[in-house]
């Protein structure tokens, strides 16, 4: 399998999955709660049922001696040294909400290690993809034609300066989102909501840190060769590997990586004082 093979076969994983959901957005299509009962919502819907089968069927057909590890229906041959890892509709409940910050996630490791990435947003026609070493963006142009580029996570000296994303706070435990606070006070900006576009516009230069709490790896694996590839850098809040999903940050600059890191691993934020 060379490199233009695989690149060729994922944007065909990618193309299947969009012509899949592409019909379903901003109609009137039901959702399912996967934690019914649990109190925080957790939509599922026809469209991320319906392109993660064509997805897997596609990657049978080809490489049928690969594992597959997806959001809606687990894990197949997941012993195996090529895995991919598959989010049909990475940002459902923005999908369910008519907005188009959301994406189609594929990832392929080799012996656990994420190897290529690619963020698919059909109705945006844009899609993002890298290796590790290089990161592109294809997508329309002022003049609305196809055009493409390497992308470049941007330098940011402090957090000071810094523009902040996360998906909600209120998929935070209560420890973990005092910790989130403390980096939120320090920055200049915070946006909320985006899912894995949040990470795409990273890679892309407009944003400086993700930071997301319990996330699975399907959610992140696929983003992590392309904010490596963009320059970018992408760790649990403990600086180890994130590619496993939990509590993950990303950030452009090192600079940044490092402060917010620092806040992370305070153990004393949060901490109520005892009174005597």
């Amino acid at each position: 399998m060379t490199a233009v093979d695989l690149t060729v076969f994922i944007e065909k994983l990618a193309e299947v999955a969009g012509q899949t959901i592409l019909p379903f957005f901003r109609t009137t299509i039901g959702a399912e709660d996967k934690n019914s009962g649990s109190g925080v919502f957790d939509p599922v819907t026809e469209a991320d049922r319906a392109a993660e089968v064509a997805m897997r069927r596609l990657i049978r057909e080809t490489f049928s001696h690969h594992g597959i590890i997806g959001e809606e229906f687990g894990s197949d041959r997941d012993g195996a040294e090529y895995i991919w890892i598959l989010d049909p509709i990475d940002g459902t409940k923005s999908f369910i909400s008519g907005l188009p910050t959301w994406g189609t996630l594929i990832g392929l490791l080799r012996m656990g290690r994420p190897i290529y990435g690619a963020m698919a947003q059909p109705f945006t026609q844009e899609y993002f993809f890298g290796d590790g070493k290089i990161a592109t963006w294809r997508g329309p142009g002022r003049d609305r034609k196809l055009t493409q580029r390497r992308l470049y996570a941007r330098a940011c000296e402090s957090l000071s300066q810094a523009t902040l994303m996360t998906t909600s706070p209120l998929l935070y435990p209560e420890a973990d989102l005092a910790k989130f606070h403390a980096v939120e006070k320090q920055v200049r900006l915070s946006r909320y909501g985006y899912d894995c576009y949040a990470f795409a516009m990273l890679a892309a230069g407009f944003v400086d840190c993700v930071i997301e709490a319990g996330v699975k790896s399907y959610d992140i694996a696929p983003l992590v060769p392309i904010i490596k590839g963009a320059g970018g850098i992408i760790t649990t809040w403990t600086g180890g590997d994130a590619a496993a999903g939990g509590n993950v940050v990303a950030c452009g600059d090192k600079r940044v990586h490092d402060a917010v890191l620092a806040l992370l691993g305070d153990e004393s934020v949060g901490v109520t004082p005892s009174v005597e």
